[in-house]
């Protein structure tokens, strides 16, 4: 018995078959196109997100002799997507939490960010869900008229994909996902209509709210590959990250090195406060109904500035070349890279700051680059632990955490120790984690526990404040 976990990510789908014991057993992955319509502007084609799920599904599937007892599901978050609640169509393209384009209705409505901030633990910034339903009502009237007349559903990815899994039987989300739309309460646990009406969302559009695990759904075998299989976990990204890393006490801390960086700190049955840029977050909920909460520093670009270097600049090959390539130099050369290609994320939040690269000479060569902006992500995080509660450990899990050079030199920066696990795709092993709870195929926290196993430890050595110190001077350049 096993559980099939998909992650619907940012670039691609993966799809894993992990076993009773906490073994990956199979593997599959499928990328979705990116569309760029301008600058500032990413949005994703749903019926590509799902083809890829299908295809990644069917895949992993083939390769595994383990018939899955349940599906487990976790997902970019923050991308806003809309669909037909018959055909299950989409009218339009899904706005994805990358995208800049509300940038002026932020601004517009900065007056009202105190009493958001109060009610969702987050701050008005295009990255969250509500400024881009916003935006589709003032500038496709057309689309959003579905939407007001109850034709058309919105949602988050996670909530789309239930949808096309059960053949139009559920319109759901989770807390972990809905609390991160600005539509959410974290006092209440629910819908916000006086958020609603802020940023003109009708609050029967949106989904029901449903516990983190436990029977979320059934899938359509007409609909999903021939299965009849429930649902019975889901989670956004980073907050199954959390649970894949077994943080289940109070002060535990992840990070996440996907295409952006995103440290959470579990803070318990209490949604903690920050005045420095983080977030407050639910992190999961019970079948029961308690909720544990998290504070977030959300980074937007870390290894996406290493598929720059290849795909943008052509300077590497593939993204695993990086390591290699800067340790051909000793350290950047002087070279600080500031990735804010998107913007700014936490702790500064600034969606107007560019990116920048500083310190080229005559001397600089592609490897000083490189290794400046393997750098660039351990400061990054360090900016976000400076302001985070003091952390002892910190869990390394996604893409970029298999460079040891970045892992140790993120260990030096944050003069901490940096564990990293054997299994690093922790986001979909959470969903797995999550959706065996809820099916039966896990009995307690305690069991998924002993399944976490480390496969390197990164005591932190010297530690260089001047590298620091030019980091920060080349961040203020960026901003506004």
């Amino acid at each position: 018995m096993g559980v099939l976990a998909i992650d619907a990510g940012t670039t691609g789908v993966t799809a894993l078959i992990v076993s009773e014991e906490g073994r990956v057993e199979a593997r599959a992955y499928e990328e979705f196109a990116q569309h760029f319509p301008s600058p500032g502007r990413v949005e994703h084609a749903p019926e590509e997100i799902w083809q890829a799920t299908l295809a990644a599904c069917a895949a992993v599937l083939r390769s595994s002799a383990t018939v899955p007892a349940c599906v487990g599901l976790t997902n970019q978050r923050e991308t806003a997507v809309l669909w037909d609640r018959r055909t299950l169509a989409a009218p339009r393209r899904a706005i994805v939490w990358q995208d800049r384009r509300t940038t002026e209705i932020c601004a517009r409505l900065r007056e009202h960010e105190p009493r958001v901030s109060e009610l969702t633990g987050l701050r008005l910034d295009p990255y969250f869900t509500a400024t881009k339903l916003t935006w589709l009502a003032e500038h496709e009237p057309h689309v959003w008229e579905g939407v007001r007349d109850g034709r058309v559903a919105v949602g988050t990815v996670d909530s789309y994909l239930v949808a096309r899994m059960t053949a139009g039987a559920r319109h759901v989300t989770d807390p972990s996902n809905a609390s991160r739309t600005l539509l959410y309460g974290l006092a209440s646990g629910s819908w916000e209509e006086e958020l609603c009406e802020l940023f003109g969302v009708p609050m029967a559009a949106l989904p029901e709210i449903v516990p983190n695990y436990g029977l979320i759904g059934t899938t359509d075998p007409g609909a999903f590959l021939g299965l009849e299989l429930p649902i019975s976990g889901m989670a956004g990204d980073q907050q199954a990250a959390l649970f894949g890393q077994t943080c289940f006490n109070p002060g535990d801390v992840k990070c996440t090195y996907g295409t952006g960086s995103f440290i959470l700190t579990n803070t318990g049955s209490t949604p903690v406060r920050s005045d420095a840029g983080l977030l407050t977050t639910v992190a999961w909920q019970t079948p029961s109904g308690e909720l544990t909460y998290a504070l977030e520093g959300a980074i937007f670009v870390t290894g996406a500035a290493v598929q720059w270097l290849r795909d943008g600049l052509g300077l590497i090959g593939t993204a695993a070349e990086s390591e290699a390539v800067a340790r051909t130099v000793p350290d950047s050369g002087g070279v600080v890279f500031v990735p804010a290609l998107t913007g700014l994320g936490a702790p500064h939040w600034d969606p107007d700051a560019r990116g920048a690269i500083t310190g080229i000479t005559r001397g600089t060569t592609r490897a000083h680059l490189v290794r400046a902006t393997l750098e660039a992500i351990a400061f990054e995080v360090r900016d976000v632990v400076e302001v985070t509660p003091p952390i002892s450990l910190l869990k390394a899990d996604g893409g970029a955490s298999a460079n040891d050079l970045l892992m140790q030199f993120q260990a030096d920066q944050l003069g901490t120790v940096v564990e990293r696990p054997v299994i690093q795709e922790t986001t979909a092993l959470g969903a797995a984690f999550l959706a065996g709870l809820g099916a039966g195929v896990w009995g307690s926290r305690e069991e998924l526990r002993k399944t976490w196993h480390l496969d390197r430890r990164f005591e932190p050595g010297e530690r260089d404040d001047a590298l620091y110190e030019r980091w920060l001077a080349a961040v203020a350049s960026t901003k506004g």
